[in-house]
């Protein structure tokens, strides 16, 4: 179960065996079921999660009833209301399981802790939440300037296990498409690559 986390620090940060003994000692497993929430926007974020197995998805959704996909989580990856999770206040997301789903999760308070008596990880969280901005930045940014079709190759290039595994109206909600568009995207692409 810890394997796949360990895996991720290390290619950031060097552990040891007892830095990854006590480690483990901070999270908690969970399984999710399909469809499963595991934090409902308007609740406050009690954990950080990283995903061992499984798919989650983070979206907020419209006074029309629409969801608007902020981020999935595969394996390997963390998913979190960040805002909510450090400053206690309500959630703007809601998380829930695209596909069976084992998390391991950490409080703010552990998550404190954890930094404290294990300094790497300190440093590990900066690089993770620094890359997590250039990403967040970098996808605005693509929002504004990139045609659809430049969304969606970009996607199957960084992301092919996602495109594979997220339905196709979730992916379009993602990438700030409509459904139609994406289908329709696909099968240019597809045509392009033969």
């Amino acid at each position: 179960m810890y394997d796949i986390i360990f895996k991720h620090l290390e290619e950031k940060v060097a552990l040891t065996p007892s830095e990854k003994e006590l480690i483990k000692t901070f999270f908690k497993h969970k399984k999710l079921k399909k469809k499963q929430f595991l934090l409902v926007e308007g609740d406050v974020c009690k954990y950080l999660a990283f995903v061992s197995k499984g798919l989650l998805k983070s979206y907020n959704v419209d006074e029309k009833g629409n969801e608007h996909i902020n981020q999935f989580a595969l394996e390997g990856w963390w998913s979190s209301d960040m805002s909510s999770f450090f400053s206690g206040e309500a959630a703007f997301y809601t998380i829930d399981a695209l596909e069976e789903t084992d998390v391991l999760l950490i409080t703010s308070e552990d998550f404190e802790k954890l930094t404290l008596q294990v300094p790497i990880m300190d440093r590990y969280f900066r690089l993770l939440f620094q890359n997590s901005l250039i990403s967040k930045e970098r996808r605005l940014i693509s929002s504004h300037t990139h045609s659809a079709e430049e969304k969606y190759k970009y996607i199957m290039a960084n992301n092919p296990d996602l495109v594979k595994r997220v339905p196709q109206n979730l992916l379009a909600s993602f990438l700030g498409l409509t459904p139609e568009t994406l289908s329709r995207l696909k099968k240019n692409v597809i045509v392009f690559a033969k």
